[in-house]
């Protein structure tokens, strides 16, 4: 069994281990069929299904070394666990997977006995390999089971400290029809959360005004193929947004955005005074933001990219503790509200602002739930299992509300019900050309791309809100 001694930072030097004779082992048992490949990864067979896939760990050293770490596709970083027997690491491969080949790529602190185990459900597991004379190193497997979640096993240390790996890669297939999860072809990875601090620059977005254009009891993200499903909802953007709205039917539908390259699908609950509905006028202001402190990180949301933000069924401390919470609901002078004011001063008018998670996972345009594989942001830096910066989107809405509001409510429910739903229909290039002017650019643009703050930039779209040809 090939071993690996390490260097790098974080770990620990042990003595030089004996290599000889466990290849030899390894060989022998690899030509009867009962052990490990003991080829490098090039030799790994099959996909990769097991890269940015959520990951639990029975414990943890410390928060520097977090589970996720061993998906992360980032050699250098590790997941350790308590200094004591037994510890497992768990990864939800996020279908029914058949797995061919499993690679371990232990640091200085390797299990001497473990086993790799498959499970539908995470509660009943079965074994597809096992071995109580490991050495460590990079261990690569050839094994053959099936199972959504995966995990290792591990029984006894071969070290005075606990556990540590620097990855945890599956190999195989895995089908995802059925289960809610939608994977981005090709998917992004490798990307490690920036922490760089690029030079000050106090606006870093771009708008895209929108306006209202119909109202269905259709969501085409919690509720796709169902007409009728849903509480109504009022829809932006996009003209043929409904239950059965698909990247393809977004493509070629009409917008009332400004800017035709933008088909996004963008909905909300539709406000209503009584039984009668009411509707933002005009256009309205949906910001495109840098979340994270390094602005420069953002790129473009992937084609099809899909999310739900906040939630109808939020009560009043989840809507106000909510990271998406900016200011609530705002009538006159009159702010921070968690549920609709009873009264708006004569003239003025309802407002809301909420934000959008803007880390994503590299891996899926949706997920079961439809927010689990995006993020907000930690202190400006995006988690490592979503470790790819994308803009955040803030909803500005203005509803033509005032006076006696006790009859003003969501068709949700109550205020603190309000949420958002973002299908992502916007011309690649189009999207592409105003992060990057915009947003990479540290600037704060309308919905042109132009900074009028600083002319000298130029714009990105020209007067018909079009990419000049």
């Amino acid at each position: 069994m090939k071993v690996r001694h390490r260097t790098r930072s974080g770990s620990r030097r042990l003595p030089p281990r004996r290599t000889a004779l466990p290849v030899v082992l390894a060989l022998l048992l690899s030509l009867i069929g009962l052990g490990a490949s003991m080829a490098g990864a090039s030799a790994a067979t099959g996909t990769l299904i097991s890269q940015s896939r959520p990951v639990v760990a029975s414990s943890l050293e410390s928060a520097n070394f977090p589970a996720g770490a061993v998906v992360d596709g980032d050699p250098t970083t590790r997941w350790a666990s308590a200094w004591s027997d037994p510890q497992w690491i768990q990864i939800d491969l996020g279908g029914t997977a058949t797995v061919n080949q499993v690679e371990l790529d232990w640091e200085a602190a390797y299990a001497s006995a473990y086993q790799i185990q498959t499970s539908p459900d995470a509660s009943t597991w079965t074994s597809i390999y096992s071995t109580t004379t490991s050495t460590g190193g990079n261990q690569v497997l050839n094994v053959s089971g099936t199972g959504r979640y995966i995990r290792m096993l591990a029984t006894a240390r071969g070290t005075q400290y606990g556990y540590s790996l620097y990855e945890f890669k599956v190999y195989g297939s895995v089908t995802l029809s059925g289960t809610g999860y939608v994977l981005a072809d090709p998917p992004v990875t490798g990307v490690t959360p920036s922490t760089y601090v690029p030079p000050n620059a106090y606006f870093h977005e771009f708008q895209a005004q929108c306006s209202a254009n119909h109202v269905l009891p259709d969501d085409p993200i919690v509720f796709p193929g169902q007409p009728g499903a849903s509480h109504l909802h009022t829809f932006m953007g996009n003209t043929s947004t409904n239950a059965a709205t698909t990247e393809a039917s977004l493509q070629a539908g009409g917008t009332t955005c400004m800017a035709p390259g933008d088909k996004s699908g963008y909905w909300m609950p539709t406000l209503l005074n009584g039984t009668t509905q009411v509707l933002p006028v005009g256009t309205q202001t949906i910001y495109y933001k840098s979340g994270v402190i390094d602005y420069t990180s953002v790129r473009p949301f992937p084609t099809g990219l899909r999310f739900l933000v906040g939630s109808p069924a939020a009560t009043a401390t989840q809507f106000s503790t909510d990271p998406g919470w900016v200011s609530g609901w705002e009538c006159g002078n009159s702010y921070g509200n968690i549920d609709i004011p009873p009264s708006c001063p004569a003239g003025s008018e309802l407002d809301i602002r909420y934000q959008a998670p803007s880390c994503w996972d590299g891996i899926h345009l949706d997920t079961p739930d439809h927010k689990s594989h995006m993020a907000y942001p930690i202190n400006g830096v995006c988690p490592a299992d979503h470790p790819v910066a994308v803009p955040m989107i803030e909803f500005k809405m203005a509803f033509p509300v005032n006076g006696d509001m006790s009859q003003v409510h969501l068709s949700s429910g109550r205020g603190f019900s309000f949420h958002y739903d973002f299908y992502n229909g916007w011309d690649t290039a189009t999207l592409a050309a105003m992060v990057t002017h915009c947003i990479v650019g540290g600037l704060q643009c309308d919905d042109r791309g132009y900074d009028q703050n600083q002319p000298q930039k130029g714009a990105v779209l020209n007067d018909q809100y079009m990419l000049p040809s």
